[in-house]
């Protein structure tokens, strides 16, 4: 069966609604920072604006402006934008890794409640089948 593009889309997102992730409520303000700079930052809108930027800064400081050709200023500005970058991408990777260990840890613990309802059952089944077992051996005699 092939996923159609919105359910792709859809499925992409839903991980904030897990329940073994913590919600927007339950994040700090540096966590709720992080996931808005990781989506903004990591996205077509943001290339296209960036790129949008360049353009109107080359053009408006062509031969007469405040920042002419060699574009020292533009070029001190980008260098600052590529420091900061390098350290919002840091925290929004950690970000993903707390994200992944939430959902490990959630993944864990479903797993242990399925072993023990898995041996309950198996235990219920043994003692179905020996009471099923000594009724037939009645019978026989």
């Amino acid at each position: 069966m092939r996923l159609k593009d919105w359910e792709i889309r859809l499925s992409r997102n839903v991980w904030h609604r897990h329940p073994g992730v913590r919600s927007q409520a339950d994040l700090t303000f540096g966590e709720r920072a992080a996931d808005r700079l990781r989506n903004g930052m990591g996205s077509w809108g943001f290339v296209f604006a960036a790129l949008l930027f360049l353009a109107g800064w080359m053009a408006g400081n062509r031969s007469v402006g405040f920042d002419p050709y060699p574009f020292i200023l533009l070029n001190l500005i980008l260098s600052c934008v590529a420091a900061l970058q390098g350290a919002i991408l840091l925290i929004a990777a950690r970000r993903s890794d707390q994200i992944s260990a939430e959902l490990a840890t959630h993944d864990y613990q479903t797993n242990l409640e399925a072993a023990a309802t898995i041996k309950a059952i198996e235990t219920m089944t043994g003692e179905i089948h020996r009471h099923i077992v000594a009724k037939n051996d009645q019978g026989n005699q």
